[in-house]
């Protein structure tokens, strides 16, 4: 069972309910040591002093904020721990807000809260409840780790989740970008085949069907070159799009879009017509035997969809082979070296 990295109690109005802070999420990322190549030899970082080049203790480093022209303010680590705020036992929420009003530029990391005890369960259901029930939010403000955070707590199914919030002037405005449109407005054609295009690209929010393929693809990198085998590298990503094309490529997009779903909606009667016969089973799709390299991209997504491969439209042409393969049983096709 997770450990809570925070416990203390919410508390609106006159209720208190004691929760633990447990994090939502979990990082993937995969970390490498650094080498000297060639070697075995590990990098190590030390503590130098820039003038006389020789190692400094961590005991003797202080912090130090330039304030212009050159000049530092040092502040020792016991100044700072003086005016840092205290571990906050409460989380006191100060308003209710409409939860849609909170535009998602503000949210930051998202925790879970969950009742340290049974018999606090009731006033966190109803705490919960009456949130979901009107969509609103609790913000509150509390201390964790010696850090001052803005917070909004809402209900999220069964749960209650605290979302960190970056506080106003964190937030930089657009305004000061770069190349941004401004008034230039879209309209006619181009804009009513845009339109098309979303529509027919729209569907259902399944989270499950995304991953993240460069994890996966340096774990293929590592396992590979473990085994010694060759590396081969993807092809270049598209151009952009030329302004005067961009009619021809947005209508060329809204019927590959519709195309897709058509035969995937095709495909699902189909199946489920061979499903509904007696001993029947859902057709497999054709895939030539090892030689998946001889197919396009579309092909493949066809067959991907056809298997009910999740994560596919995000897929590249390599990961669409190798799913494939794997699913229908069939080996990617080998790839020969450059002579």
């Amino acid at each position: 069972m997770p450990r809570a990295i925070w416990t203390g109690s919410i508390s609106f109005g006159l209720v208190s309910i004691p929760v633990g802070l447990f994090s939502a999420t979990e990082d993937h990322t995969i970390h490498f040591h650094q080498f000297e190549r060639g070697t075995a030899d590990r990098i190590r970082y030390v503590r130098v002093n820039e003038r006389t080049g020789k190692e400094v203790e961590y005991s003797d480093i202080v912090k130090g904020k330039e304030v212009g022209g050159g000049d530092y303010v040092i502040v020792e680590p016991e100044e700072l721990a003086d005016v840092a705020p205290g571990r906050s036992r409460t989380i006191d929420i100060v308003s209710f807000v409409d939860l849609d009003e909170i535009d998602p530029i503000y949210f930051q990391k998202t925790y879970w809260l969950a009742p340290t005890a049974e018999q606090y369960a009731r006033p966190y259901a109803l705490l919960r409840e009456a949130m979901a029930r009107s969509n609103r939010a609790g913000i509150a403000t509390f201390v964790m780790r010696g850090k001052e955070y803005l917070t909004a707590i809402r209900a999220d199914d069964d749960v209650l989740a605290l979302e960190t919030m970056f506080f106003a002037d964190e937030i930089r405005d657009p305004a000061n970008l770069d190349d941004l449109p401004g008034s230039t407005q879209a309209k006619g054609r181009e804009l009513e085949m845009a339109t098309a295009l979303i529509e027919s690209m729209s569907g259902p929010w399944r989270p499950e069907d995304f991953h993240d393929t460069y994890s996966e693809r340096v774990e293929e990198l590592i396992e590979a070159k473990r085994r010694g085998r060759e590396i081969v590298t993807e092809s270049e990503p598209p151009e952009p799009t030329a302004m005067s094309d961009l009619i021809a490529a947005l209508e060329a997009s809204v019927a590959e879009a519709r195309g897709g779903r058509k035969k995937e909606r095709s495909d699902t009667r189909k199946g489920a017509a061979t499903n509904g016969k007696k001993g029947g089973k859902k057709a497999e799709p054709d895939v030539p035997d090892g030689d998946l390299s001889q197919l396009s991209k579309a092909d493949l997504t066809a067959m991907a969809r056809d298997l009910d491969i999740p994560g596919r439209s995000s897929m590249n042409r390599a990961e669409l082979e190798r799913a494939v393969a794997k699913a229908a049983g069939a080996a990617p096709a080998k790839r020969r070296k450059a002579s």
